[in-house]
Protein backbone atom coordinates (compact mmCIF):
# COMPACT_ATOMS: atom_id res chain seq x y z
CA UNK A 1 0.00 0.00 0.00
CA UNK A 2 1.06 3.33 -0.75
CA UNK A 3 1.43 5.62 2.03
CA UNK A 4 1.07 9.37 1.27
CA UNK A 5 3.45 11.05 3.84
CA UNK A 6 3.05 14.63 2.74
CA UNK A 7 1.49 16.96 5.00
CA UNK A 8 0.51 20.67 4.79
CA UNK A 9 1.84 22.79 7.58
CA UNK A 10 0.22 25.46 8.97
CA UNK A 11 -3.37 26.44 7.95
CA UNK A 12 -5.22 28.28 5.19
CA UNK A 13 -7.19 31.75 4.49
CA UNK A 14 -8.88 32.51 7.71
CA UNK A 15 -12.65 31.79 6.82
CA UNK A 16 -15.30 34.84 6.89
CA UNK A 17 -15.65 37.26 8.79
CA UNK A 18 -12.28 37.90 9.78
CA UNK A 19 -11.59 38.29 13.35
CA UNK A 20 -11.24 42.30 13.63
CA UNK A 21 -8.39 42.22 16.57
CA UNK A 22 -5.56 44.06 15.98
CA UNK A 23 -3.47 41.20 16.50
CA UNK A 24 -4.11 39.47 13.58
CA UNK A 25 -2.60 39.93 10.31
CA UNK A 26 -4.74 41.03 7.95
CA UNK A 27 -2.49 39.46 5.03
CA UNK A 28 -2.25 36.13 6.61
CA UNK A 29 -5.88 35.87 7.38
CA UNK A 30 -6.36 36.48 3.60
CA UNK A 31 -3.26 34.10 2.19
CA UNK A 32 -3.64 31.55 5.66
CA UNK A 33 -0.21 31.44 8.07
CA UNK A 34 1.78 28.55 7.07
CA UNK A 35 4.47 29.25 10.04
CA UNK A 36 5.71 27.13 12.37
CA UNK A 37 3.86 28.41 15.15
CA UNK A 38 1.50 27.36 18.27
CA UNK A 39 -2.37 26.57 17.23
CA UNK A 40 -2.75 29.61 19.44
CA UNK A 41 -1.17 32.09 17.72
CA UNK A 42 -2.17 31.59 13.81
CA UNK A 43 -2.27 34.55 12.04
CA UNK A 44 -1.01 36.83 14.79
CA UNK A 45 1.33 39.45 13.49
CA UNK A 46 5.18 38.99 14.87
CA UNK A 47 4.99 41.82 17.16
CA UNK A 48 1.67 40.33 18.47
CA UNK A 49 3.28 36.96 19.38
CA UNK A 50 6.51 38.36 20.72
CA UNK A 51 4.62 41.25 23.41
CA UNK A 52 2.17 37.92 24.39
CA UNK A 53 5.97 35.81 25.04
CA UNK A 54 7.27 38.95 26.64
CA UNK A 55 4.06 38.22 29.36
CA UNK A 56 5.56 34.82 30.81
CA UNK A 57 8.97 34.73 29.91
CA UNK A 58 11.16 32.34 32.24
CA UNK A 59 14.10 33.90 34.49
CA UNK A 60 17.09 32.35 32.86
CA UNK A 61 18.91 33.52 29.73
CA UNK A 62 21.42 32.02 27.37
CA UNK A 63 24.48 33.16 26.51
CA UNK A 64 27.58 31.72 23.74
CA UNK A 65 30.73 32.39 23.08
CA UNK A 66 30.23 33.12 19.16
CA UNK A 67 34.07 33.16 18.17
CA UNK A 68 33.74 30.76 14.78
CA UNK A 69 30.58 31.50 13.26
CA UNK A 70 29.25 28.29 15.28
CA UNK A 71 26.13 26.80 12.90
CA UNK A 72 24.97 25.06 15.78
CA UNK A 73 23.80 28.47 17.14
CA UNK A 74 20.97 28.68 15.47
CA UNK A 75 19.58 25.29 17.14
CA UNK A 76 20.51 26.70 20.18
CA UNK A 77 18.02 29.55 19.57
CA UNK A 78 15.60 27.57 18.30
CA UNK A 79 15.46 25.50 21.78
CA UNK A 80 15.77 28.65 23.99
CA UNK A 81 12.57 30.09 22.14
CA UNK A 82 10.64 26.77 22.58
CA UNK A 83 11.17 27.12 26.45
CA UNK A 84 10.29 30.64 25.75
CA UNK A 85 14.15 31.80 27.72
CA UNK A 86 14.18 35.46 28.62
CA UNK A 87 16.75 35.95 26.23
CA UNK A 88 19.64 34.94 23.97
CA UNK A 89 23.00 36.87 24.90
CA UNK A 90 25.78 36.21 21.98
CA UNK A 91 29.61 36.76 23.44
CA UNK A 92 31.99 37.39 20.63
CA UNK A 93 31.21 38.03 16.87
CA UNK A 94 27.58 39.34 15.97
CA UNK A 95 27.40 37.26 12.97
CA UNK A 96 25.84 34.13 13.18
CA UNK A 97 24.58 30.80 10.97
CA UNK A 98 20.31 31.88 11.18
CA UNK A 99 19.79 28.55 8.98
CA UNK A 100 19.03 26.65 12.20
CA UNK A 101 16.83 28.87 13.94
CA UNK A 102 14.14 28.47 11.42
CA UNK A 103 13.22 32.35 11.81
CA UNK A 104 12.29 31.44 15.60
CA UNK A 105 14.69 34.34 16.91
CA UNK A 106 12.05 37.03 15.36
CA UNK A 107 10.15 35.95 18.68
CA UNK A 108 13.13 36.10 20.85
CA UNK A 109 15.01 38.97 22.19
CA UNK A 110 19.27 38.63 20.74
CA UNK A 111 21.31 40.46 22.35
CA UNK A 112 25.15 40.72 21.88
CA UNK A 113 28.24 41.23 24.30
CA UNK A 114 31.75 42.03 22.89
CA UNK A 115 33.42 39.90 25.37
CA UNK A 116 32.82 38.07 28.26
CA UNK A 117 34.03 40.55 30.67
CA UNK A 118 31.04 42.87 29.39
CA UNK A 119 28.29 39.95 29.81
CA UNK A 120 29.48 39.81 32.93
CA UNK A 121 28.86 43.51 33.87
CA UNK A 122 25.57 43.01 32.12
CA UNK A 123 24.85 39.76 34.44
CA UNK A 124 26.36 42.03 37.76
CA UNK A 125 24.27 44.82 36.84
CA UNK A 126 21.10 42.55 36.89
CA UNK A 127 21.56 40.60 39.74
CA UNK A 128 21.98 37.02 37.66
CA UNK A 129 24.76 34.61 38.42
CA UNK A 130 26.28 32.99 35.47
CA UNK A 131 26.03 29.24 35.35
CA UNK A 132 28.46 27.71 33.28
CA UNK A 133 27.92 24.85 31.16
CA UNK A 134 31.51 22.70 30.53
CA UNK A 135 33.12 19.69 31.36
CA UNK A 136 36.21 21.07 32.92
CA UNK A 137 37.96 19.87 35.89
CA UNK A 138 36.76 20.80 39.05
CA UNK A 139 32.88 21.21 37.24
CA UNK A 140 29.85 20.14 39.02
CA UNK A 141 27.42 17.77 37.55
CA UNK A 142 24.04 19.34 36.31
CA UNK A 143 22.04 16.54 37.75
CA UNK A 144 22.64 17.17 41.08
CA UNK A 145 23.03 21.12 40.99
CA UNK A 146 20.01 23.64 41.87
CA UNK A 147 19.69 25.68 39.36
CA UNK A 148 19.15 29.44 40.69
CA UNK A 149 15.36 30.75 38.96
CA UNK A 150 17.52 33.63 38.17
CA UNK A 151 20.42 33.06 35.74
CA UNK A 152 22.47 33.23 33.02
CA UNK A 153 23.49 29.61 31.56
CA UNK A 154 26.60 30.07 29.53
CA UNK A 155 27.81 28.08 26.80
CA UNK A 156 31.24 27.68 25.29
CA UNK A 157 31.85 26.81 21.32
CA UNK A 158 31.43 23.42 20.24
CA UNK A 159 34.19 21.22 20.49
CA UNK A 160 36.48 24.22 22.50
CA UNK A 161 33.73 24.63 25.26
CA UNK A 162 33.83 27.96 27.59
CA UNK A 163 37.20 29.84 27.02
CA UNK A 164 39.58 31.04 30.44
CA UNK A 165 37.98 34.63 30.23
CA UNK A 166 34.34 32.72 29.73
CA UNK A 167 35.03 30.69 32.77
CA UNK A 168 36.14 33.74 34.66
CA UNK A 169 32.67 35.20 34.72
CA UNK A 170 30.98 32.15 35.93
CA UNK A 171 29.84 31.49 39.45
CA UNK A 172 30.04 27.68 39.31
CA UNK A 173 30.66 25.46 36.14
CA UNK A 174 28.56 22.64 35.52
CA UNK A 175 28.74 19.37 33.38
CA UNK A 176 26.50 16.91 32.21
CA UNK A 177 26.77 13.37 32.74
CA UNK A 178 28.35 11.38 29.71
CA UNK A 179 29.10 7.39 29.22
CA UNK A 180 30.47 7.22 26.03
CA UNK A 181 34.35 8.28 24.63
CA UNK A 182 33.89 11.34 23.18
CA UNK A 183 34.76 14.73 25.30
CA UNK A 184 31.50 16.68 24.60
CA UNK A 185 28.10 16.60 23.12
CA UNK A 186 26.99 18.88 20.61
CA UNK A 187 26.09 22.32 21.81
CA UNK A 188 22.60 22.36 21.06
CA UNK A 189 22.05 18.83 22.86
CA UNK A 190 23.97 20.18 25.46
CA UNK A 191 21.83 23.75 25.80
CA UNK A 192 18.86 21.46 25.69
CA UNK A 193 19.65 19.23 27.82
CA UNK A 194 20.47 22.36 30.60
CA UNK A 195 16.95 24.46 29.44
CA UNK A 196 14.85 21.23 30.16
CA UNK A 197 16.62 20.91 33.68
CA UNK A 198 16.08 24.19 34.57
CA UNK A 199 12.24 23.89 33.93
CA UNK A 200 12.25 20.89 35.22
CA UNK A 201 13.10 22.48 38.61
CA UNK A 202 11.05 25.43 38.07
CA UNK A 203 8.15 24.92 36.59
CA UNK A 204 7.55 21.21 37.37
CA UNK A 205 8.45 20.87 41.03
CA UNK A 206 7.35 23.34 42.73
Amino acid sequence: MEVDYERTVGVGPHPLPWPTDSRFDPELLRDGDRRNVVDGFRYWTVEAIVAELDRSRHDFHIAMENLEHDFNIGSVVRTANAFNASSVRLVGKRRWNRRGAMVTNRYLHVEYHDSPVSLGDWAAANDLPIIGIDNIPGSIPLETFALPRRCVMFFGQEGAGLSEEAQAQCTVVLDIAQFGSTRSINLGAAAAIAMHSWIRQHVFEQ
